[in-house]
């Protein structure tokens, strides 16, 4: 009869340290939900995975959960003025050098695109931009088949 309690009271203590686990794991996600955190539903997820971590990041999660603060903003970096005139400058320069270099490609594009259309139309090109030749599947199959 004494073997049948011990039993009794085996599964019941097992079945509440299981429970309390369970419910231990699960206090960040409720302080991130009852402070309504933008991250609730990855904290929730971390937990569950902690589980199977033997609780090893829980308390990096019980700190994720404390640190967003209702009203404010939250791990975002705000950034004031444009740093320096120094600074100033060069972006400017390095602008007006993008927009060059922009019109520069545009113009060499529109040269190649002429020369492609001379070199299919009557098998050469002003200027070599490119091996052409590389092109040209009569030599590529000439040159795979040798």
């Amino acid at each position: 009869m004494l073997e049948y309690i011990a039993l009794g009271l085996l599964i019941v203590m097992s079945t509440f340290i299981i429970f309390l686990v369970i419910y231990i794991h699960d206090i960040p996600y409720e302080i991130a939900k009852k402070r309504d955190h933008p991250h609730q539903d990855a904290i929730h997820i971390a937990g569950w995975v902690s589980l199977f971590l033997l609780h090893t990041i829980w308390p990096l999660l019980w700190i994720w959960a404390y640190l967003y603060k209702p009203g404010e903003k939250f791990l975002q970096m705000e950034i004031t003025g444009a740093g320096s005139e120094e600074q100033k400058k060069r972006i400017d320069q390095l602008e007006e050098q993008v927009r060059g270099l922009s019109v520069a490609l545009n113009d060499f594009v529109a040269s190649a695109s002429g020369d492609m259309v001379n070199y299919i139309l009557n098998g050469s090109t002003t200027t070599q931009l490119f091996p052409l030749a590389l092109l040209d599947p009569i030599q590529i199959s000439e040159r795979h088949y040798r």
